[in-house]
């Protein structure tokens, strides 16, 4: 039986995060990451793309909070400990630099998350922080001192334990085992599976659009700062704004992507089969946009509708649009007549669209799910049925919609952890 200070289940990014501050932190302990895998930090690997979005520039920590759909709550004390200001200290006292890109996520200088990964090796090796490749965890058993941890080949002891192994069944059920209540794992940032004949013609379009979720299936009221609000006609609403990007498969970008996280746990029975209401114009309601046609057609009454895009919406989505209010290519705004108008007004404010499924990125898939957060204390991150079991990262039901939040989730609990070990 192999003998560790500490023992931490996951080389990933909480794992390496809370092993290298601990063993700085504490140069006496001996460390040993279990990695299930052949290789550490394969997420960290293909994150924004083989840039590794390493955290979002938002400085407050109540703003930081309201980009987790579920650990809003429980991250505020966190976040006034560690976040996005500590990561970037942390990153470039170690000799990595990290920029700002203009939609707020920040990557390594160096635009490649080889730098990341590299960083975290050598400081794991300079501390002396030992990793295990290929050692998938079978059992976790709380003796009257120490944890036993079992793996296809090994045998461990530990005064204490970190679970940092991201969304893994496999580990939930041994923390279920332990006492712990996991709360089921549905997916969470997925993209809009859509066949409508008005975008079919699109992919790689963007636009900032309004979306609306449109379902009767809803509860009252949705998870964390995010309500459903209720329409006149009782059908639930779930809305979120920003860039549209129109797919070969339907609908994404940030605008979809956000809605879907915030709608995770709403949205799974409904097996992603429900209807969408899009707002071309953003923030314009249907009776600004009548007005405005209107004088379109006041003053630009020898022009085709179809041939010139309005709005300052992409050229090829005003046609399709156009089209789709029954407007003849031909037709000049000074022929077009109210029902045109009205129509098209529909179109730009409040096209429904039908939602038929989702598509996951499997390289950046995340879950809504994981360990009960009413059984963690957040101050150190340790369980509060087990002593001396820790948590860091995904495997607590916290995820945070994209931009690089949930990395900062790992980074914080896996700081808190190591300062409280």
């Amino acid at each position: 039986m192999k003998q560790a200070d500490v023992i931490i289940i996951g080389g990933g990014a909480a794992g390496f995060f809370t092993a290298i501050n601990a063993a700085e932190n504490n140069p006496k302990l001996k460390i040993i990451i279990l990695e299930r895998g052949k290789e550490v930090l394969t997420k960290v690997k293909v994150s924004g793309g083989g840039r590794c979005n390493v955290t979002h520039a938002e400085f407050l920590p109540k703003e930081l909070t309201q980009n987790y759909p579920r650990g809003e709550k429980e991250l505020l004390g966190p976040f006034h400990t560690f976040m996005t200001g500590d990561t970037i200290a942390w990153f470039e006292k170690r000799g990595v630099e990290l920029k700002i890109e203009e939609d707020g996520r920040m990557f390594p200088v160096s635009d490649s998350s080889q730098t990341i990964i590299d960083c975290f090796l050598s400081e794991a090796k300079k501390l002396g922080v030992e990793v295990l490749l290929n050692q998938s965890v079978k059992k976790i058993q709380k003796e009257t001192d120490c944890f036993k941890i079992t793996t296809a080949t090994d045998t461990f002891s530990a005064k204490k334990v970190v679970v940092a192994s991201g969304s893994n069944p496999k580990i939930w059920r041994l923390l279920k085992d332990l006492g712990h209540k996991i709360i089921p794992a549905v997916p969470s940032l997925f993209t809009f599976n859509i066949k409508d004949v008005r975008i079919a013609d699109l992919p790689g379009i963007t636009t900032n659009a309004r979306i609306k979720i449109l379902t009767g299936s809803f509860p009252q009221s949705g998870e964390g700062g995010f309500r459903p609000q209720r329409a006149e006609d009782g059908r639930g609403i779930l809305e979120n704004e920003g860039p549209l990007l129109i797919t070969h498969w339907g609908m994404s970008g940030p605008a979809i992507l956000k809605l879907s996280a915030w709608g995770a746990r709403l949205l799974e029975p409904l097996k992603y089969h429900f209807n969408i209401e899009v707002n071309w114009l953003n923030g314009l309601s249907e009776e600004e946009v009548l007005d405005s046609l209107k004088e379109m057609k006041n003053i630009q009454g020898k022009q085709t509708i179809y041939k010139y895009a309005q709005f300052e919406l992409p050229k090829r989505l005003w046609q399709s649009l156009v089209k789709a209010s029954g407007i003849a290519e031909t037709l000049t705004w000074a022929e077009a007549t109210r029902e045109n108008l009205q129509n098209l007004a529909n179109q730009l404010t409040a096209g429904i669209f039908e939602v038929t499924g989702k598509s996951t990125f499997k390289e950046e898939f995340v879950t809504a799910g994981g360990v009960d957060l009413k059984e963690v204390n957040f101050k150190t991150f340790e369980s509060r049925i087990c002593k001396n079991l820790y948590f860091a990262g995904e495997v607590l039901n916290i995820d945070a919609i994209t931009g690089g939040f949930n990395f900062q989730n790992a980074w914080t609990g896996g700081y808190i952890v190591s300062q409280n070990l």
